[in-house]
């Protein structure tokens, strides 16, 4: 099964995506968007920038947990992993937004 983008809206009112692997397991985050646009908009980026290992930034909580940023070009962060607990459960989390970023599609959960 393929992965796949999900938008959604936060509580604030800001939009928001996920990308979701095969599994159903949420990979990456977004960031808040104030428009539906800027949402589309950053997948479009997501499935740009994923495709080069060179754009994620991989790092470390204060709590030791590794986690990982895909950045864009510009320096801004597009979306976030989750915690991992180990380098190598993060390093499969960047390979598996490579994998699935490029041809996932799109579900809007937004009542239109």
């Amino acid at each position: 099964m393929a992965g796949k983008f999900v938008i959604s809206k936060r509580k604030n009112g800001e939009f928001q995506f996920n990308l979701k692997a095969g599994n159903g397991q949420v990979i990456l985050t977004s960031e808040g968007y104030d428009t539906l646009q800027g949402c589309e908009n950053g997948i479009a980026s997501v499935r740009k920038h994923a495709q080069d290992a060179a754009n994620f930034d991989k790092k470390t909580a204060k709590d030791g947990s590794p986690y990982f940023s895909l950045m864009a070009k510009n320096g801004e962060s597009i979306g976030k992993s989750e915690m991992y607990k180990s380098t190598s459960s993060r390093d499969n989390g960047i390979r598996s937004v490579m994998t699935n970023a490029p041809g996932a599609a799109v579900q809007n959960l937004i009542a239109k």
